[in-house]
């Protein structure tokens, strides 16, 4: 899950650059509404936009210089946990029963998904650099108003669903951690409100440094890999040599693959990211953001390399460990959190549970509030509403009821007898689904010289996108057919 963007500025330079490349002011019958839930809450309309902002502290460039080594490291922090955090509940759940399932088989997965990956979120990146305004605005502005819609209220549906389901893993990694005493639905409630709270009066910047370092214990399974000794000549033909399968239960694998690694909401969260970063720069008019410099594109994609990397690097080994550890020992059907955990007994003994319990709860903490902010931003920027991450929600209140909404209706879901280790699974076949038409729209926007200027999609990007939305249809058709042929 890539958001590293918005945690440090790229260029100090940035301000004066878009001012050098200002462009014509937009079409004013696009400038965003009164937010609809101010007159009903009979709240106050802000006189300017500064009195609807949070703090936001983000890293200076220059400071960092000054710092030497150790502040180039702070800087690239950000987007090696977030890398990590892509592997969030959904991601964690669904590498651990592919590896339990089918062994070493989808390995080949994590390398090709890095180019494809990288390429999308960049594509989205460079979108809002170029426009200056969010994936959903400039969605529109390209495409008929009904399928835009169509494509974000998927999208809405899939993020409340990918919500309840880390709020459940939030509640399994609960259960784990005190041994059965308390059952994962009595802590969705509890981890629900928290999640809202920490929303309503802390910038995402906050949250991130608190929950991040809970991540880490994703990194227990590159440790583990090396501890259990796999087959080595297995493991390399595995993750160079493509294995495909026609067969319901291996395409719908691919699928939940494909959707939790390249996730419709990354695509929104991506940009949405970018537009914030300007304004937080200072750039609080379209017209000042629109345009952007080679210097911040190299600067976009090589935090969007970094981030997708260990994205990747953490999906590989989680496959590998639960290929060695479980399906290796005959455990290829892991339903439970318990199941899922023991594939980490090689480094952590009977406290493996502990590493596993803690991963889900700090990756579910870091990834609800880029959902149901993603679902939120993709929303109100289909509508033209006002409202974004940094405002006072005194200010901005449907952006936030938007947010709140996906966290309660998510976590209402968990109360209808689907295992969470289950769900996780459901809601990244989910995300595979909804992913292909939203990619066409993004890759031809990106190929629309009329939109995009001299940063059109060149022909690296053109075929690296074009081949992530063809693997992405081609795999969720298959699985429509699959599923048709078995009824």
């Amino acid at each position: 899950m890539f958001y590293g963007n918005i945690y440090a500025t790229k260029s100090e330079a940035r301000v004066l650059t878009r001012q050098q490349t200002r462009r014509p002011a937009p079409d004013p019958n696009r400038r965003p509404r009164r937010d609809p839930l101010l007159k009903v809450l009979r709240g106050k309309q802000p006189a300017n936009l500064e009195e609807v902002a949070k703090p936001v502290d983000r890293g200076s460039t220059a400071a960092v210089r000054r710092s030497g080594p150790s502040g180039w490291l702070q800087l690239l922090g950000p987007g090696l946990i977030t890398g990590a955090s892509d592997d969030d509940p959904s991601g964690i759940g669904t590498y651990s029963q592919i590896g339990s399932q089918f062994g070493y088989g989808l390995l080949w997965t994590a390398l090709f998904t890095f180019p494809l990956m990288a390429a999308v979120q960049e594509l989205c990146a460079r979108i809002a650099l170029e426009t200056g305004v969010g994936l959903g605005v400039a969605l529109r502005r390209r495409f008929p108003t009904a399928l835009v819609g169509l494509c974000i209220f998927a999208l809405m549906a899939a993020n409340t669903i990918n919500v309840g389901a880390d709020l459940g893993a939030i509640g399994a990694g609960g259960e784990l951690l005190s041994r059965g005493l308390l059952k994962h639905q009595w802590l969705v409630l509890p981890a629900a409100l928290l999640v809202v709270g920490l929303q309503f009066r802390l910038p995402y910047g906050t949250i991130f440094r608190v929950f991040k370092w809970l991540t880490l214990a994703l990194f227990a399974y590159v440790v583990t890999a090396f501890i259990v000794h796999p087959d080595l000549r297995a493991v390399v033909a595995a993750t160079f040599v493509p294995h495909l399968e026609f067969k319901r239960e291996f395409i719908t694998a691919l699928v939940a693959v494909l959707g939790t690694t390249i996730s419709p909401y990354l695509f929104f969260w991506q940009a949405s990211s970018e537009v914030d970063e300007m304004r937080a720069a200072g750039l609080l008019k379209e017209q000042q953001r629109r345009g952007v410099s080679l210097q911040e594109l190299h600067a976009a994609r090589a935090d969007i390399l970094v981030g997708m990397f260990f994205s990747n690097l953490v999906m590989y080994f989680i496959i590998l460990v639960a290929g060695a550890v479980l399906h290796a020992h005959g455990k290829t059907d892991i339903q439970t959190a318990d199941q899922a955990a023991a594939a980490l007994a090689p480094i952590a003994g009977p406290f493996g549970f502990v590493l596993f319990a803690v991963g889900l709860i700090g990756t579910g903490l870091l990834a609800i509030p880029i959902l149901s902010g993603s679902a939120a931003y993709a929303l109100k920027e289909f509508f033209r509403l006002p409202g974004n991450l940094a405002a006072k929600p005194q200010y901005r209140p449907t952006f936030y009821a938007i947010m709140a909404g996906a966290v309660v209706i998510g976590g209402a879901l968990n109360f209808v007898g689907i295992d969470p280790i289950r769900a996780l699974f459901i809601t990244a076949v989910i995300n595979g689904l909804v992913a292909p038409p939203l990619l066409v729209l993004i890759v031809l926007l990106g190929s629309d010289r009329r939109v995009m200027k001299d940063k059109v999609s060149g022909p690296l990007s053109k075929g690296l996108t074009w081949a992530a939305t063809a693997l992405m249809t081609i795999a969720a058709l298959a699985l429509l057919v699959t599923t048709l042929l078995a009824h």
